[in-house]
């Protein structure tokens, strides 16, 4: 009766349920996972972020596929604010970066087709892709004093029905941006093979130690057909709102062609309230303020960090450029799960295992950086006491 798109055993793994049966009992569960930002204990500005949807306008159906024009507008501010000249032509709203992907992979494969995303990463692309019938390839990063992309690996992955490559810049949750040499070969495989390159940077507004070689965004990048996306979640700390966008990149022609049907995706779903669009210009200057608690709050969580993990000469702790993640590698004398099962019943503390975002070897541990100072700090502690 029911599609086979849905495969998936949903049932709640052994850490949940261990979770929820610590919860019933009543404990006091110091939470590492933290990555909701309007469950962090950040100071939104509350009159200005309602007082936007007070907008008359609001109140005539404008249809407009690509977005309203004060909507794109103000992504066109936010990409010159942060070096990049993007024409509003090039860009189009969408309700979240799941829709993107959801739009671009209509754009770009044929049921069947393929995209490569990057492994380790945040667990999404598989049920996003499955939905629009695309399977997903992985890609391998690698950590050698920092990750990179095994473009050897990853140009062996690489088949007659492979439409794209997903870059997250900066990964979640390895944090690692890609590299300007990297960017340089992707761009040539797509050229040479007719393929799109995805640039998730939801999270390129929160670096931690980027260095010069790092590609912040691809905004801009003309060498292949290119396609940005980011949007309030992240930026503004704001995921409530469902607003976020894509910006095409490259040669004239081809992006001209993405747009057009683009256009026609977008008209066929008008996914995007007129309310948030028309609150877009505000809700992005309300955001800075927010992106600013969280940039420091992460920045001073991960020094916290550093500096507790150094006195423990078994766990590394990895380097992170960007991002709300860090990870720790810890000693392999237990699983993953069983760390985290021993750190949620004996420190009352949660943090994530590695499989969850597809690590390739054991043992690693994933914490929020996004986590309020004060339980991320004594949470940290607990850990490092456990471990």
């Amino acid at each position: 009766m029911f599609s086979s798109r849905f495969h998936w055993d949903l049932r709640p793994n052994h850490l949940a349920r261990a979770l929820e049966a610590r919860r019933r009992s009543g404990a006091q569960i110091l939470d590492l996972t933290q990555s909701n930002p309007t469950r962090a204990g950040l100071s939104y500005p509350p009159a200005e972020i309602t007082g936007a949807f007070s907008d008359p306008r609001a109140l005539v159906y404008e249809p407009a596929p690509s977005g309203l024009p004060a909507a794109r507008d103000a992504v066109m501010g936010y990409y010159s604010a942060h070096g990049s000249v993007v024409d509003p032509s090039r860009i189009f709203v969408t309700a979240s970066t799941s829709e993107s992907y959801a739009w671009l992979f209509k754009l770009l494969a044929d049921p069947g087709d393929e995209v490569l995303a990057p492994r380790p990463s945040y667990p999404l692309f598989e049920f996003l892709a499955q939905m629009e019938s695309v399977r997903v390839t992985p890609y391998p990063l690698t950590y050698h004093d920092g990750w990179s992309i095994d473009i050897d690996a990853l140009t062996a992955a690489l088949t007659e029905r492979t439409r794209a490559i997903i870059l997250v810049n900066p990964n979640n949750p390895t944090g690692s941006f890609v590299r300007r040499g990297e960017l340089e070969a992707l761009l040539a495989l797509c050229v040479q093979r007719g393929m799109a390159l995805i640039s998730d940077e939801v999270f390129a507004d929160y670096t931690l130690e980027p260095d010069t070689e790092c590609a912040t965004s691809l905004a801009g990048v003309e060498g292949a057909l290119t396609f940005c996306l980011s949007g309030l979640s992240k930026i503004a700390g704001m995921p409530q709102m469902k607003l976020g966008w894509i910006v095409i990149g490259g040669p004239s022609v081809l992006r001209a062609e993405a747009a057009e049907r683009l256009e026609l995706i977008a008209d066929t779903y008008l996914s995007v309230g007129t309310q948030v669009q028309l609150a877009l210009p505000t809700l992005l200057s309300a955001g800075e303020n927010v992106r600013r608690q969280i940039a420091a709050r992460t920045r001073q969580n991960l020094a916290d960090l550093r500096k507790a993990a150094a006195s423990h000469p078994s766990i590394q702790m990895l380097k992170a450029e960007g991002g709300w993640n860090a990870v720790l590698r810890v000693p392999r004398t237990r699983t993953e799960e069983e760390w985290c099962l021993d750190l949620l019943e004996n420190a009352s503390v949660l943090v994530q295992p590695g499989f969850f975002y597809d690590f390739e070897s054991e043992a690693f541990l994933v914490l929020s950086l996004l986590t309020e100072s004060q339980t991320f700090c004594e949470g940290v502690r607990r850990l490092l006491q456990r471990l």
